[in-house]
């Protein structure tokens, strides 16, 4: 498959967004709640946001965003506090105004013949997969998805017991992020530091465990979806690789304009035909079919 530019510039909006809510979670969380009805109007699951944190920091900020409301005008951003930037952002206050530049980037694309979305987000890869979760549950058609989340911190959340059952994965593998549960869409949540419930593992082995129950049949319905950082992408494609499954990936990488001047984000994307190219993750990405970044071996 060749992967071709596509900028969104004529789709890109500076826009001052009133902080509606700012919610801190435990590790130096947060989920932002914004008015921002331009950005709202066209942002798609894979979107994102370049994020102006403060007038005392002039550098902006990536962050994906997470869910939105077209109708009402307002999205949500979930982030971590790294460093001085995203510090000073968490220290926004409810009525405040914070300028943003977006959506950006290509988008995921749920494909009807594909109806079994499986959606892996790690860490503050989460926002994207919860996003893909909302758009399917939304359009019609028979879109089954189901979201698997890893985290090395406390979860953004406060986990609930599943009532959904998912076949094939270990005993006491049960906790499910809430938001998920009240949408009747199935979640298992993974990571090493035994959270109560939480699969002590990576998602990619919840994902096999799954895919393992399946026939034939219902594996061809199965598309993988996943954002996260890259070790966690390159174990994505390689279960993609092993069940012969579509995949798209969301790249996390550094981004100075975000809108393809600056050339700072480039990575090697690789054809079909055995040819390469570099491409920008802001405008030609973020998201990439996951054999353009990790070719398949078979």
């Amino acid at each position: 498959m060749n992967v071709h530019s596509r900028p969104h510039r004529d789709s890109v909006f500076v826009e001052e967004a009133e902080v509606l809510a700012h919610q801190p979670y435990d590790g130096r969380q947060f989920i932002m709640k914004l008015q921002a009805p331009k950005i709202a109007r066209d942002a798609r699951p894979g979107s994102f946001v370049h994020v102006r944190c403060d007038l005392q920091r002039p550098m902006r900020r990536p962050l994906s965003i997470m869910r939105c409301d077209r109708q009402k005008g307002w999205i949500e951003l979930l982030y971590r506090v790294f460093g001085e930037g995203t510090a000073l952002l968490s220290q926004h206050k409810v009525g405040s105004h914070i300028n943003l530049l977006g959506p950006i980037g290509t988008p995921f694309t749920l494909h009807p013949e594909r109806p079994r979305p499986l959606l892996l987000g790690g860490g503050v890869g989460i926002p994207p997969m919860i996003f893909i979760a909302d758009e399917a549950r939304k359009q019609k058609g028979d879109y089954r998805p189901m979201v698997l989340m890893g985290s090395e911190t406390p979860f953004p959340f406060k986990t609930r017991p599943s009532q959904i059952i998912i076949p094939g994965l270990p005993d006491g593998t049960i906790a499910a992020m809430p938001l998920m549960e009240d949408w009747g869409i199935p979640s298992r949540l993974a990571s090493q530091q035994a959270f109560p419930g939480v699969y002590q593992g990576y998602i990619t082995e919840l994902a096999r465990a799954w895919l393992n129950t399946l026939d034939d049949g219902q594996r061809s319905e199965v598309e993988l979806f996943a954002c996260g950082p890259h070790p966690m992408l390159e174990a994505v494609a390689e279960v993609a690789d092993e069940f012969d499954l579509p995949c798209q990936l969301s790249l996390e990488e550094f981004m100075a304009c975000a809108i393809g001047g600056c050339a700072g984000c480039v990575v090697k994307v690789h054809n079909s035909d055995g040819s390469s190219a570099m491409k920008r993750v802001c405008v030609d990405g973020p998201v990439f079919p996951a054999e353009a970044i990790f070719p398949r071996t078979g």
